[in-house]
């Protein structure tokens, strides 16, 4: 199966649509990094701070940022966030595929307990007023653009195996 096809059923119940899409794209993230060694994980290929770990470390303050925060408004801190997205990027010399993952992992699945009880029209205010669904648009469009960059660093960084 192409990684960019859905394993699951199509549903009409929005709902469950976005958190199915939510979950795809979060594993294509979690999945950019499997068979890769550590070095190539950690590998600069652009001039910003983007690398394949790095996106997965991204993607992890992005979570905390958009589900946590926005719904229980804790601070950046009391998450143990970074205090900007340019700074999610930094990677720390503890910082594995093991690790970066994990920590991934933990995020996604603490957003899902956060929302489970919620309806997408719900209005959420930790980092402002909004409704649920206007989260799921913000990180869909978040975790859909950083997936792309994963497939082309991924890519670059296969090739220069051969």
């Amino acid at each position: 199966m192409n990684v960019h096809e859905s394993a699951l059923p199509w549903t009409s119940d929005l709902r469950v649509r976005l958190d199915e899409l939510l979950d795809e794209h979060r594993a294509m993230l979690h999945d950019s990094l499997d068979g890769l060694t550590e070095e190539e994980a950690r590998r600069s290929l652009v001039p910003s701070r983007t690398t394949l770990l790095g996106l997965v470390k991204h993607v992890t303050y992005v979570e905390h940022v958009w589900f946590d925060q926005a719904l229980t408004g804790r601070t950046l801190r009391d998450l143990g966030a970074p205090p900007t997205p340019d700074r999610s990027f930094i990677l720390s010399k503890t910082d594995t595929i093991e690790t970066v993952r994990a920590a991934y992992a933990a995020a996604c699945a603490k957003s899902r307990r956060l929302v489970a009880d919620l309806a997408l029209d719900e209005e959420v205010t930790g980092r402002g007023p909004r409704a649920l669904w206007a989260i799921y648009a913000h990180m869909l469009r978040e975790l859909a653009q950083h997936c792309g960059h994963a497939d082309i660093l991924r890519e670059q960084v296969l090739a220069g195996r051969e």
